[in-house]
């Protein structure tokens, strides 16, 4: 009786490499859904808005994942270094990338050899929100809306610098839409992210600047700078009495860009699930969503089916405009 119920020799190998295999995997799921620390990239300083949200959602989702989660900034080249970081990551679900438009949609489209491709290094996983870009005057202009600010320009000089936040970013762009639509001389002045433009704004070292609502929100309510127009389709809920471009005449910047989560590409899709259904119910909270929506963001979920197909359209829209312009990657 014991001899029929034992394991053939001749199985007992292959049982072996399926039992390993088995824990394996199980082991990797675990690792990616509770006993490691989860990592999120950001690819702005400390102090910007990338990071100030990654910091509201972290504290959260650490709850819901049920461990650690660690935000890391990897600054540089308008977030290049944190997506060149996320390529390099292994995909299993500990380390995923907050991002807006620019790092994922932009930086390839106006770079050379950016060193990663979004279509094939990375997987979106769930979009959070829109928002929108501004123009800002520091308090040391003394005019108060966009032609105040023109004319203001043309009586002195006629030239003028605006502070962005990255190259060849959409702030970019549209320094130079302004300029073409005003028949001025301005200039578009890199920085390393929104933190040390701001810095250069409230100690008037620049006049102007753009860069996201949340870069400038606090600021302009504490009357610290002005916000005097807004891309979108329509004013924003949290500066109503702030006009859009279109009402000012620059058409063409309707689209907002919009905040997400990216991994590395191959990272299992159960994984990416419970991470999306983490973050659904994060966005869901009220003090999040309030927290959100006072950063001047429109909060609005996106599962990862609706959010890839939100990235493609808005990066196929940009690559028209950016081609128009006649700009040449660097």
């Amino acid at each position: 009786m014991l001899a029929s119920m034992t394991t053939p020799p001749t199985f007992r190998p292959l049982r072996r490499l399926l039992l390993a295999g088995l824990f394996t995997v199980a082991a990797g799921l675990a690792q990616a859904q509770g006993s490691t620390p989860v990592r999120i990239l950001v690819g702005f300083p400390p102090g910007g808005g990338t990071d100030a949200i990654a910091r509201i959602l972290a504290e959260k989702l650490k709850e819901q994942l049920g461990t650690s989660v660690v935000v890391e900034n990897r600054t540089g080249a308008g977030g290049q270094i944190a997506a060149q970081a996320l390529k390099a990551a292994a995909p299993d679900g500990t380390t995923y990338f907050l991002s807006h438009d620019h790092s994922i949609s932009i930086l390839p489209l106006v770079t050379r050899n950016p060193g990663f491709d979004p279509s094939i290094d990375f997987v979106p996983v769930a979009g959070l929100a829109t928002f929108a870009n501004v123009l800002a005057l520091s308090s040391g202009t003394p005019a108060r809306s966009v032609p105040e600010y023109m004319a203001w320009i043309q009586a002195n000089g006629g030239k003028d610098t605006i502070g962005i936040p990255a190259p060849g970013s959409i702030p970019e762009f549209l320094v130079g839409m302004i300029g073409s639509r005003y028949k001025v001389d301005v200039q578009a002045a890199p920085y390393r992210g929104g933190a040390p433009m701001m810095a250069d704004m409230l100690g008037n070292q620049i006049r102007a600047g753009v860069a996201s609502v949340p870069d400038f929100i606090e600021n302009h309510r504490a009357g610290k700078l002005r916000i005097v127009a807004v891309i979108g389709d329509k004013r924003q809920a949290v500066l109503p009495e702030v006009p859009t471009f279109a009402e000012l005449g620059v058409a063409g910047l309707e689209d907002l860009p919009y905040y997400g989560f990216f991994a590395p590409a191959g990272t299992p899709a159960p994984v990416l699930e419970r991470f999306n259904q983490s973050l659904a119910r994060v966005l869901a909270m009220p003090d999040v969503r309030e927290k959100l929506v006072a950063m001047g963001l429109t909060v609005g979920y996106q599962p990862q089916a609706q959010f890839t197909a939100r990235v493609r359209t808005y990066t196929q829209n940009w690559e028209r405009i950016i081609k128009a312009s006649g700009f040449v990657p660097k």
